[in-house]
């Protein structure tokens, strides 16, 4: 069973967002709802300011604290390491936002249930990749295999030391960055 895993190099993101449209578009997502938002920091004092971006995006954690919390197993995570959730099991309580560190899900108004990235699974499950992955005009995503070290995933983390966000955590997300 492959566990899937994504690299986000941000040293090659141009912020065009076209990753965040692509997604809206897969899942028809209403308006204003985002299943990756896109950070803006500045580092450093005048004069050595540095702007930096960062997306952020459901973390598909090994430990995730949104499996954790659901009272009612909406959210859970498959054996290949993609964690989704059943929204006619959901009731709304909203616990997995509150207890999701990397506030990556959104509430949609029309159904009552919150939602977050789903890594894509049912273009993964094709052999394809993610609509995020696919349309990235930086190609500053990468998609695999995290168990499979032929994997060009995993040269990528090596290569480029690519970490996850806020490993301190003990999530284990399954998300790596460049910056």
């Amino acid at each position: 069973m492959p566990k899937y895993a994504m690299v986000i190099d941000m040293t090659k993101c141009a912020a065009c967002q076209a990753c965040t449209v692509a997604c809206e578009a897969e899942w028809g997502l209403p308006p204003g709802e985002k299943f990756t938002r896109l950070e803006e920091r500045e580092t450093g004092s005048f004069p050595n300011v540095q702007r930096e971006f960062l997306l952020i995006q459901c973390q598909h954690c090994d430990n995730a604290p949104c499996v954790e919390v659901c009272p009612t197993g909406a959210t859970y995570k498959r054996d290949d390491g993609i964690v989704l959730v059943d929204e006619k099991r959901c009731a709304g309580c909203k616990y997995c936002m509150v207890a999701c560190p990397y506030q990556a899900r959104v509430i949609n108004h029309e159904k009552g249930v919150p939602e977050k990235c789903r890594f894509c699974y049912h273009r993964v499950e094709q052999g394809k990749k993610p609509a995020c992955v696919s349309t990235c005009i930086g190609e500053a995503r990468y998609f695999g295999d995290l168990d499979n070290p032929n994997d060009e995933i995993h040269r990528i983390i090596q290569e480029k030391q690519a970490k996850p966000l806020r490993g301190d955590l003990g999530t284990k997300p399954s998300i790596y960055y460049v910056r």
